[in-house]
């Protein structure tokens, strides 16, 4: 399996600091699961990329929208376990446009995730999903991680 971190608008600054976080929890994460991250600067890019994807075997797509689901950091894990365990190979996660996904967009996801009510700046946003991967991995692997020991 492998992750993707996609967001649409600007490439992240590489010296912003909710940058450099972001970085460290994907190379935590690619311990467990290769992860990396993409930008694209408009949805019908991320659209396209999506669709390119596809080709090479099934993609799962997760978009962060604020009408979507809430989880559990431990239902997380469970979401992404239980598609691991069906054989997925690739889940990307998309954080949209600041005027939020279209409808075509939100019907190609296998799940919309919201990180809750609250509006996050986009950087903040990936920092906190980059963050959850991790954590649901350690959840997964049974590292003491999530626990705090």
């Amino acid at each position: 399996m492998q992750f993707t971190l996609t967001h649409i608008g600007a490439r992240s600054n590489a010296g912003d600091e909710f940058n450099s976080l972001t970085t460290l929890y994907v190379q935590r994460t690619s311990a467990f699961v290769p992860c990396d991250s993409a930008s694209f600067r408009s949805e019908p890019d991320f659209v396209e990329w999506l669709n390119r994807k596809q080709g090479r075997g099934p993609l799962v797509p997760v978009l962060l929208d604020s009408r979507g689901r809430q989880m559990t950091s431990e239902t997380f894990a469970s979401w992404i376990g239980a598609r691991r365990d069906q054989g997925a190979r690739h889940i990307a996660f998309a954080i949209g446009p600041a005027d939020g996904w279209s409808d075509d967009a939100r019907g190609k996801a296998q799940l919309l995730l919201s990180l809750g009510p609250m509006t996050f700046p986009h950087a903040l946003a990936r920092l906190v999903l980059a963050e959850q991967l991790y954590r649901a991995c350690t959840i997964l692997a049974g590292h003491p991680y999530h626990t705090g020991h």
